[in-house]
């Protein structure tokens, strides 16, 4: 990841929605067009009933991330990204699309109480995410407000409040699959999250603001609200 550095990156961005194009296509092809029953076939593999209402609101869902990152490419996204992130990106985005609709293939009970905390989830957690991506830019382009550090909006619960919001909708559509193998998923989402994006971004900004930051950081929570 490239932080400090204002490049457009426009070409980077292209290819990063052309491939989640590509990846949400799939996606749509598994769930709705009988992509899971031709896999099912060619491994010989007997799955149970489909759900239509499940696997609806997977790819719903999956429609809502590609708008956010639509928005996030296009207009919130002001550092620059290397040719390896622009590849990575969409790519960490198809274990998401593909392998929650392969674990969905599987689950045939009817949707209930564990789905709809799932919805739930995933829209808090696009909420938070892009919220307070779009909170922080719109107080960036305030002339005065340039070379200072956001610690408002959103961002005065946890100081990775967008990180926070991954997670959860991460969490989200785990839920929506029924699938319990799902949850591994959000489980090495936070631990990346936690333990590797976080304290590299958290570098990067001691090194920016100096004793703004380390303020900042003594009196908000790293990543969970109200929590650690």
């Amino acid at each position: 990841m490239i932080y400090g550095n204002s490049n457009n990156s426009t070409a980077q961005k292209a290819v990063v929605l052309i491939i989640e194009t590509a990846v949400l296509i799939v996606a749509v092809w598994l769930l709705l067009f009988g992509g899971l029953e031709t896999i099912s076939r060619l491994l010989h593999v007997q799955w149970a009933k489909a759900v239509p209402a499940r696997r609806e609101l997977l790819v719903a869902g999956y429609c809502v991330i590609y708008l956010r990152i639509i928005i996030t490419m296009c207009f919130l996204l002001k550092r620059s990204i290397g040719w390896q992130e622009a590849v990575s990106i969409p790519l960490a985005f198809a274990l998401y699309y593909w392998g929650y609709s392969l674990l969905a293939g599987p689950t045939s009970g009817p949707i209930g109480a564990i789905e709809y905390v799932g919805v739930a989830l995933f829209l808090g957690g696009s909420f938070l995410n892009t919220g307070s991506e779009s909170l922080r830019d719109r107080w960036k382009k305030v002339p005065t407000n340039k070379g200072k550090l956001y610690t408002g909006g959103l961002f005065r619960y946890s100081m990775h409040i967008n990180y926070f919001g991954d997670i959860l909708w991460v969490a989200g559509l785990a839920m929506i699959t029924a699938n319990p193998w799902s949850t591994f998923i959000p489980i090495l989402i936070f631990i990346f999250f936690a333990f590797y994006n976080a304290p590299i971004l958290d570098k990067h900004l001691l090194e920016k603001y100096g004793n703004e930051f380390v303020e900042y950081k003594a009196r908000t929570k790293r990543l969970v609200p109200f929590i650690w």
